[in-house]
């Protein structure tokens, strides 16, 4: 019996429990949803296939797809810019859409205010940290607790640093690790940060150089500004921004000293075959899933979601499956670099690791009064699934 199925049994189960007599006549409460109808959910992106972080929320669509077949019909609006989002999620509100997805921070306004105008429509926006706040029963927000993945990809990539220095192919002071950065927000900030904290583990002389671009998606910047990086001597390079430039950039260097690539949302293997170590992405159809089976029960979507629930928001780690690795590649990677990551991502699954912690000092990059100590340990994710770690590390972290 196959999830659908069983799902169409609860809910006739509870439709019956919903039935009530009124002057002799069977009445259903309007809660209830018909088990029988094809539940249609709708999704707001901010790309296409052809970016990578969208390719992944595509990727989740089709889990939903594979799952319930004819019993979902799903809508798809792509390349929706920011001050186009009110529109676009009325349209899917009135082409009847029972759920709502939308895949930006910076939809997360118009969703929460389309919540109120439609309150029997579920609204579920990615990377958002506005649903606790004025909380509405039908707004939600969720994300993976991606420094997790973070750190085990960076793991991979310190590995391979400790090789080339073993070898004799760099020294220790030229263990230096680039990032491409979109904005200097915490999202990103977290997870560069949890990336050189896993490099730091295996090759503890490495340091990193972050340039920030200022956008989320520019092929050219991004590869710009990777290969000033590499110019800067960079050997390892990483990325928070949308495209494939910073894989392009590694592929294609000339420069005189090793360069390789750890990618986001996509395996860059495919486009950087020489170069790409490993990467990591969330995997959004765990929320996704469990979402769209809410509403298809009638059950309150945080009572259905395996993860981590803080009110109307949600996340969840390597534990829940919410966050994964690209396969190592072996070509490039350090020799035991697979095993190496397993082990970090069934120590995070145990409760073992401690990203941010250890002998470090920071201050936020547009407050210096705002400073941290990692000699206490910071908890991302602790209240929110948008991470919240915010500061740039003294002495191992340079803005370029």
């Amino acid at each position: 019996m196959n999830r659908r199925v069983k799902n169409i049994i609860a809910s006739a189960a509870a439709g019956v429990l919903a039935v009530s007599v009124a002057a002799g006549v069977l009445t259903l409460s309007k809660s209830q949803r018909k088990s029988s109808e094809k539940v249609k959910a709708g999704f707001v992106f901010d790309g296409d296939a052809s970016t990578p972080y969208t390719a992944n929320f595509i990727r989740a669509v089709s889990s939903l797809r594979n799952e319930y077949k004819d019993d979902i019909e799903l809508v798809e609006k792509y390349n929706v810019p920011d001050d186009e989002a009110d529109e676009t999620i009325e349209q899917l509100a009135g082409q009847g859409c029972e759920i709502i997805f939308t895949n930006s921070y910076g939809y997360g306004e118009s969703a929460k205010k389309a919540a109120k105008e439609h309150p029997d429509i579920q609204f579920c926006a990615a990377t958002c940290d506005n649903a606790n706040d004025d909380k509405l029963d039908n707004y939600h927000t969720f994300m993976g607790e991606i420094y997790q993945a973070r750190y085990a990809s960076g793991a991979v990539a310190g590995a391979k640093l400790k090789e080339l220095i073993e070898q004799d192919k760099i020294s220790e002071e030229q263990a230096v690790v680039g990032f491409v950065a979109a904005y200097p927000v915490a999202e990103v900030v977290s997870g560069y940060t949890a990336f050189l904290m896993g490099v730091r583990s295996q090759c503890e002389s490495a340091v990193m150089k972050v340039k920030y671009i200022n956008t989320w998606n520019n092929y050219a910047l991004e590869k710009n500004a990777a290969d000033q990086l590499i110019s800067e001597g960079c050997v390892i390079i990483s990325h928070h921004s949308n495209s494939i430039g910073s894989a392009i950039a590694c592929e294609n260097s000339n420069a005189d000293h090793p360069v390789f690539h750890v990618g986001y949302n996509q395996d860059m293997s495919t486009v950087a075959p020489r170069t790409t170590l490993t990467g990591c992405r969330i995997d959004w159809s765990r929320y996704m899933l469990d979402a769209v089976e809410a509403v298809i029960e009638n059950k309150k979507i945080e009572n259905n979601v395996k993860g981590t629930v803080n009110g109307n928001d949600a996340s969840g780690g390597f534990k829940e499956g919410w966050v994964k690795l690209f396969d190592v590649n072996n070509a490039s990677a350090a020799k035991g670099s697979a095993k190496l990551a397993e082990e970090i991502r069934s120590d995070f699954e145990k409760g073992r690791v401690h990203v941010f912690k250890g002998d470090y000092t920071g201050k936020d990059i547009n407050d210096s009064s705002d400073t941290c100590d990692l000699s206490s340990e910071y908890i991302e994710n602790e209240k929110s699934s948008a991470p919240t770690f915010h500061y740039v590390l003294d002495k191992v972290i340079t803005i370029v």
